[in-house]
């Protein structure tokens, strides 16, 4: 069975087809700059990669030249649209009311686009993703993945804010957590990869160029960094992670700032952009190590943000089994994990550096010889995940 992973962000489409069961990835590809001239459209199939820029207009221009694509005779792995039994998107924002995979109804839309003012940058792309595909695969089921769905296990009382019992009962104000499908996927490797009486306890980093963190107690998750909205917690690409509201605030009433300005700020001027005026960790890096002051500090506070977390969450899960680092820059960056693991030998992490240079794309583990903890680099694999879960419902439904 081919299953068609879509992941529709605000001017990007990446996509996957996956064989099922088997988990065999056909095909992959990416295109970025949508809405510009200058769209930027890369294809691989059997390591034969093919780059393309072209003009995009809109995510249904874009999907109409995946599925061209698809198709082609050289590039291609389909014959008809027909052969994609199922497309499994992406959702950022589900709500609490989806707490496992879902087939896509009118109703699903609805609550979808209900949760764009909680993931602005996320929800109604992934929305636009779906409508599109309907059109195009239109024998697929098409089915939506939540990032919030792996949250969903979390405790009230690591969930509830302390505001009036009403705004969590009527208007459902509450943390849901976020990148639910990464923690999901690297936190059952770990497990399988160490072995349950001794992964009882995992703290999951997943650092791109959103982040997050989450505690993982006997494979479910029971904290996770980001909260009502994929906002809060750790330092990010563009978004500031925690800020006191006093300053959201002093931002409005000081400096009149409206609140989409205010929004805008935190979402996509902040973070390591506002501190740096770069948001990409390699250029950061080697900025830094070139001695540029406002990057070497930026690092510096992103890996004190981490592990703030990394012993708060030690401490609700009452000991500390293994730590994963994921994502991007979790499984690329030796600085970076260094940074966040340096003085934490109280705890039993304690890094071997040799180990921690080594690049794989094999889970690996990087801890020194006696370190209590394990420190593994685990390559998330969203994608695998998203068409793991897809199947398994069509499976469990008999479609």
């Amino acid at each position: 069975m081919k299953i068609l992973v879509l992941n529709a962000g605000s001017s990007s489409l990446k996509y996957q087809v996956i064989e099922m069961p088997s988990q065999q990835v056909k095909c992959v590809g990416l295109i970025e700059r949508i809405g510009f001239t200058d769209a930027i459209f890369t294809h691989e199939k059997n390591g034969d990669k093919s780059t393309e820029v072209l003009p995009i207009v809109t995510h249904k221009d874009g999907l109409k030249k995946i599925s061209k694509t698809l198709l082609d005779h050289k590039l291609g792995v389909l014959q008809t649209v027909d052969e994609i039994k199922a497309v499994g998107h992406r959702v950022v924002h589900g709500g609490s009311k989806f707490a496992k995979p879902t087939i896509v109804t009118q109703e699903v839309k609805d609550s979808i686009r209900n949760l764009f003012d909680l993931a602005p940058l996320h929800n109604p792309a992934n929305l636009t993703g779906i409508e599109i595909a309907e059109t195009i695969f239109t024998s697929a089921k098409q089915i939506a993945i939540f990032d919030t769905a792996f949250h969903q296990t979390i405790p009230k009382v690591a969930y509830q804010y302390a505001i009036k019992n009403e705004y969590l009962e009527e208007q459902h104000i509450r943390a849901y957590g976020f990148h639910g499908t990464s923690h999901k996927y690297v936190s059952e490797k770990a497990i399988e990869f160490l072995g349950k009486e001794k992964a009882k306890k995992i703290i999951t980093i997943h650092l791109g160029n959103g982040c997050s963190m989450s505690a993982i107690k006997e494979g479910k998750s029971i904290e996770n960094s980001l909260g009502f909205g994929p906002m809060n917690g750790l330092v990010m690409g563009t978004r500031s992670g925690d800020i006191d509201q006093s300053v959201i605030f002093f931002f409005m009433k000081k400096l009149n700032k409206t609140a989409e300005e205010v929004a805008n700020l935190l979402n996509k001027e902040s973070g390591m952009l506002g501190l740096t005026g770069y948001s990409d960790l390699r250029e950061i890096s080697e900025k830094a190590a070139h001695g540029d002051i406002n990057c070497k500090h930026a690092l510096a506070l992103s890996a004190y943000r981490i592990k703030k977390y990394i012993g708060a969450y030690t401490s609700i899960l009452n000991g500390l089994d293994a730590i994963v680092f994921t994502a991007g820059i979790g499984e690329n960056s030796a600085l970076m994990r260094k940074l966040a693991c340096t003085d934490l030998d109280f705890l039993g992490i304690d890094l071997d550096d040799e180990k921690n240079e080594i690049r794989a794309s094999e889970i690996r583990e990087i801890q020194s010889k006696n370190a209590k903890v394990k420190v593994l680099v685990i390559p998330t694999n969203e994608e695998i995940e998203i068409a793991k879960q897809s199947y398994q419902l069509l499976n469990e439904l008999n479609l």
